[in-house]
């Protein structure tokens, strides 16, 4: 998670945005974070964030682009993985004169369920605003190491749609899935996330995430290879001990009846199990190839099976 509220707290600190993309930014942590809420006989604002710069972020926005004042309340709620601290940003005073700066409802005060239409049809500006403020509520981020996601829960599918929407306008591909009744909007391809992080403004995460990716990746192609080679090194050496047993058989039942060659190469195959064909080959007298010794050893082991055929024929 630490790296997750690094990425929030660095789009918290975003700057430079025209005010029409921080009016987005903001509509889309309202939207994402939880929205509108009947109370009793009244309405009101509020969204829920894990990381207390996104909720200061919001709060302040408020005041200094809106005019509203909002208050935030800390919350601590206990889970199997520990305490998890959340920040509720609330507003219960001319909540509908919000509603509608923000998009929450339209014109004729019909509740919007996805992005508002002047986002949706915005300027890439407040598209890239539209998804930084959306990850800044409900994003998440996978480790460096494990498989790559990036991926925002969704508070209905429309709101999905709209975020895939606009999302192929920055040129990226978004995928909207269903889990477990949860709308989300996710990416797997490690470049598309790299990017979306740097068009939402975490240039400074994006380039730790894949840094750490990269490392990840590193270790575990080496691991891999290290296993590989452990197989190839099991493998080896279960066939060179079989091949041993199977010249030994051989050596019985041909006796001494066995070329000077082959007798060598078997020998040499029984007296050095751990040593493979080439190592073998090179402290033969003298030194002979891996292949021939590979053939000596074939002939041998072909010229006994032969041998119990022929006996096994004359005793019936």
């Amino acid at each position: 998670m630490a790296l997750l509220d690094d990425v929030k707290s660095e789009l918290a600190a975003f700057e430079g945005d025209s005010p029409a993309a921080i009016k987005a930014q903001a509509a889309a942590m309202i939207r994402f974070g939880g929205g509108l809420r009947p109370v009793q006989n009244a309405y009101v604002i509020q969204a829920v964030f894990t990381s207390l710069d996104a909720a200061e972020w919001l709060r302040n926005t408020l005041r200094n682009v809106f005019g509203h004042e909002a208050e935030i309340n800390h919350l601590t709620r206990q889970t199997q993985n520990g305490p998890v601290e959340t920040y509720v940003v609330l507003v219960t005073r001319n909540v509908v004169a919000l509603a509608l700066q923000t998009g929450l409802v339209d014109r004729r005060k019909q509740q919007v369920h996805g992005l508002p239409a002047e986002v949706v049809n915005g300027s890439i500006a407040q598209i890239k605003a539209a998804w930084r403020g959306a990850f800044m509520a409900r994003g998440f981020l996978s480790d460096p190491g494990k498989a790559s996601f990036l991926e925002i829960a969704c508070p209905s599918e429309e709101a999905a749609m709209a975020l895939c929407g606009v999302a192929r306008r920055l040129g990226i591909q978004a995928k909207h899935r269903t889990l477990r009744s949860s709308e989300r909007v996710t990416l797997k391809d490690p470049d598309a996330i790299e990017r979306m992080l740097k068009l939402m403004g975490a240039s400074r995460s994006a380039r730790e995430w894949t840094g750490k990716r990269s490392d990840g990746e590193t270790r575990g192609k080496a691991n891999r290879l290290a296993n590989f080679d452990d197989a190839n090194m099991r493998r080896s050496a279960k066939a060179a001990a079989e091949a041993s047993e199977k010249v030994q058989h051989a050596f019985e039942v041909l006796g001494d009846n066995i070329p000077d060659n082959l007798r060598q190469a078997g020998q040499l195959r029984i007296d050095h199990v751990d040593k493979s064909l080439e190592e073998l080959g090179k402290i033969a007298e003298p030194q002979i190839t891996k292949d021939a010794i590979a053939g000596r050893i074939r002939r041998l082991l072909q010229l006994a099976e032969k041998t119990e055929k022929a006996r096994a024929a004359e005793g019936k």
